[in-house]
């Protein structure tokens, strides 16, 4: 009596915990469904909020031109598509400009990576931030440039810069919808606002880019931001 008492016990324990389980698979696959930031089988939407599943759908897009630029179809993206161009290492099979971008000089050519990550950072960080710390909304973000067929820091040897085939750009200064200018370069270690919201605006580009390096990483950078996409958003270098 007792034996079978403990089995019917232990067949119902196992009935329920199968049945917890296939309520939580399905509460969690419901919860995903309205959370798609962190279902890592979710398509990315660039408008959605950054999630946990962010990052390494960004860094899925490096060497999937396709792929990254129906993410910049499906999230509304203006973006003009161009022509592979250049030679060997410097062979740009990926590049296109953003329409809409507020970048000076407009139109730089870049990856396709760089145009998401890039309008991540301006939608989601750098207007929320100029708001919080200035007051006001950037108006002009004027930029170093993002092409250029050379190895790192120029050197005649060694690696090949990010910069070689247009996967990385450079920010220099921020104009603000008063006409007043943020320079990396001025402000930086400035006491006010503006070295805050430079700051924050750079510890926020390292969840949309693989690569962030600033003035605190060392001299070549004093005068600007550089961001690429060498390396997986969030889990490369930010500095």
């Amino acid at each position: 009596m007792i034996s079978r008492a403990i089995g019917r016990f232990r067949g119902d324990r196992r009935v329920l915990l199968g049945l917890l389980a296939v309520a939580t698979l399905v509460g969690g696959r419901a919860w995903l469904a309205e959370h798609p930031e962190h279902d890592p089988w979710a398509p990315l939407d660039l408008r959605d909020p950054r999630g946990l599943a962010t990052a390494s759908k960004l860094s899925a897009l490096r060497g999937n031109v396709a792929e990254c630029r129906a993410v910049l179809e499906r999230s509304d993206v203006a973006f003009t598509a161009l022509e592979p161009a250049g030679e060997g290492e410097c062979r740009r099979e990926d590049r296109l400009t953003l329409d809409e971008a507020p970048l000076s000089p407009a139109a730089p050519q870049f990856t396709c990576p760089v145009a998401a990550g890039l309008t991540l950072w301006i939608e989601k960080d750098v207007q929320r931030l100029a708001e919080e710390h200035l007051g006001m909304r950037v108006a002009r973000i004027e930029q170093l440039g993002t092409y250029s067929c050379r190895r790192m820091y120029g050197a005649a040897t060694g690696q090949w810069s990010e910069h070689a085939t247009g996967n990385a750009i450079d920010i220099a200064g921020f104009v603000l919808d008063d006409g007043s200018r943020i320079s990396v370069l001025s402000d930086w270690d400035s006491a006010g606002p503006e070295a805050r919201f430079l700051r924050d605006v750079r510890d926020a580009a390292c969840s949309n880019f693989g690569v962030v390096l600033s003035p605190d990483y060392n001299a070549a950078h004093a005068d600007h931001l550089h961001f690429d996409q060498g390396r997986t958003p969030g889990f490369g270098a930010c500095r």
